[in-house]
């Protein structure tokens, strides 16, 4: 019964992954303007963020949604298709579910964060609007 679940989705993901992507980018939100010195701090601050996502996934699409509305320059990790970016995620956050934002906090230490509504209140709060 679990591989049969398996196809239904893969297939499902197949069909409907084009037009996820199709309105991803028919509704990209315009990212907010900030002076160049404040976004020259924000892209220096998204140097310590990496997103690990899939590209079909609806809640990575929510966070990328929110990346953008806030200009951010956050890594995209493609946890689906590179060996080594699961094996990573895998590793360091304990789980392989998407999305996962990896934080490099100023210490040095690193906190995986998952769930697209914890990934987008963060996002809101560390650079607001």
């Amino acid at each position: 019964m679990k591989p049969l679940f398996r196809i239904f989705f893969k297939t499902l993901r197949l069909i409907l992954g084009p037009f996820l992507l199709l309105r991803e980018q028919m509704t990209a939100p315009e990212g907010i303007k900030r002076t160049p010195e404040a976004q020259q701090e924000v892209d220096r601050q998204c140097r310590d963020l990496a997103l690990y996502q899939f590209k079909t996934c609806p809640f990575c699409i929510k966070v990328r949604q929110e990346m953008r509305r806030l200009s951010l320059p956050i890594e995209q990790r493609d946890a689906q298709h590179d060996a080594a970016n699961k094996a990573a995620l895998l590793a360091g956050g304990g789980k392989s579910s998407v999305p996962c934002l990896r934080i490099r906090e100023g210490d040095g230490k690193v906190r995986w964060m998952y769930e697209s509504g914890d990934i987008v209140n963060y996002l809101r709060q560390r650079f607001p609007a």
